[in-house]
């Protein structure tokens, strides 16, 4: 088993001084049209600097792509400025910046998106009170979503970050364009699992040349999934698995498995003998690093994520504490703070909006 102080050299020689991970967690902090603010700053600079690893809240790679109020934005230059103090607060005393870049997707409230359509892989709406029916997108419109994952990750690289995470999980439209639930195209990019399969790693693609045309051979390039669906039909562990294997045959430097429990065990036949967890772990096979996330909170958790992965994400351990992992490294685990309440939030900088987030658990905000 690895023990959390161990460095990780990942595929492209980027090193981690340790294998804790702070995970993606939106906390609503940039202004009303996607700019980092002061306070947005403030908030990394607070939680950096013990981790291995710090990855950024989703950025939105175009106007339609913002999930709700309070994400910053990617989809511009103009955004370049506010996006590079928040890389430079993040990388305190060697910690690698990621900045995650997604698309939002069905998922996108009404009041983020500003009159802009909703759109999706299909014309199915997420079945969740609220949530409003999409557009299919064109063929067209499919390309230029590639295209601005790829131009997000040269600002992102041009802002400073050491890395993207491609956000292919959590419900969002890389994670609709995999779902059979979401996805009911009939073309080159819906039907069968090849083709469902195809608009994720057209991505993966975009952005690993991105990073080529950069020089950047050092910039870490990441990419998150959720292993299951909620409805049905749904995303499966044998869909997963399939994915899993193409996505680490390709060029990236890690795996991130969004889950709600890191021992989340599958209820489908012929995948209930060990846990999600170590299904994925087993396909990957060594390839690629894989990150484990998942109700992480103390050592003992960290211990259990690290049997079948190579890093340990937290985040709202790390919202609740901003020192969190400094005290697990520096073995003051004791003094760790497990509860927030709303008085709590001025001084740990945390917007009120983020704390409603988390104390409701909402599963597609949280992660």
């Amino acid at each position: 088993m690895h023990t959390l102080t161990d460095t990780v050299t990942l595929p492209n020689g980027a090193t981690l001084k340790n294998r804790l991970v702070i995970a993606p967690l939106t906390v609503c902090l940039s202004d009303a049209n996607g700019y980092v603010t002061p306070q947005e700053v403030d908030y990394y600079a607070s939680r950096t600097g013990a981790v291995g690893m710090y990855i950024a809240g989703c950025s939105y790679i175009q106007p339609n792509g913002r999930g709700w109020l309070g994400e910053e934005a990617i989809y511009d230059d103009s955004f370049i400025p506010g996006l590079s103090k928040m890389a430079a607060a993040m990388k305190r005393n060697g910690t690698k910046a990621i900045m995650q870049i997604f698309h939002a997707g069905r998922m996108a409230e009404a009041d983020a998106i500003f009159g802009h359509d909703l759109v999706s892989a299909g014309d199915v709406a997420a079945p969740l009170e609220g949530y409003r029916t999409p557009r299919p997108l064109t063929e067209e419109e499919i390309t230029d979503v590639i295209k601005n994952f790829k131009a997000a990750t040269i600002r992102a690289i041009k802002a400073g970050f050491d890395g993207v995470e491609i956000h292919g999980a959590n419900n969002y439209l890389i994670h609709q364009f995999f779902s059979p639930h979401s996805n009911t195209r009939t073309d080159r990019w819906g039907g069968s699992l090849e083709k469902r399969a195809a608009f994720p790693l057209a991505v993966v693609e975009a952005v690993l040349c991105a990073a080529r045309e950069a020089g950047r051979k050092d910039f870490i390039v990441g990419y998150r999934l959720s292993p299951r669906e909620q409805w049905t039909p749904g995303i499966t562990l044998k869909d997963t698995l399939y994915l899993v294997d193409k996505l680490a045959s390709l060029q990236l430097d890690y795996l991130h498995i969004s889950q709600s429990h890191i021992g989340s065990v599958a209820t489908e036949q012929g995948y209930t003998d060990k846990s999600i967890l170590a299904y994925i772990n087993e396909t990957v096979n060594g390839r690629l690093p894989i990150i484990s996330v998942g109700n992480i909170q103390t050592r003992s958790d960290v211990e259990e994520a690290l049997t079948n992965s190579d890093m340990a994400a937290v985040g709202g351990s790390a919202l609740i504490d901003p020192n969190w992992a400094a005290k697990l490294l520096n073995n003051h685990d004791a003094a760790i703070r497990t509860k927030l309440a709303p008085e709590d939030c001025e001084i740990l900088k945390v917007s009120p909006l983020a704390y409603k987030i988390l104390s409701s658990r909402a599963p597609e905000r949280i992660l």
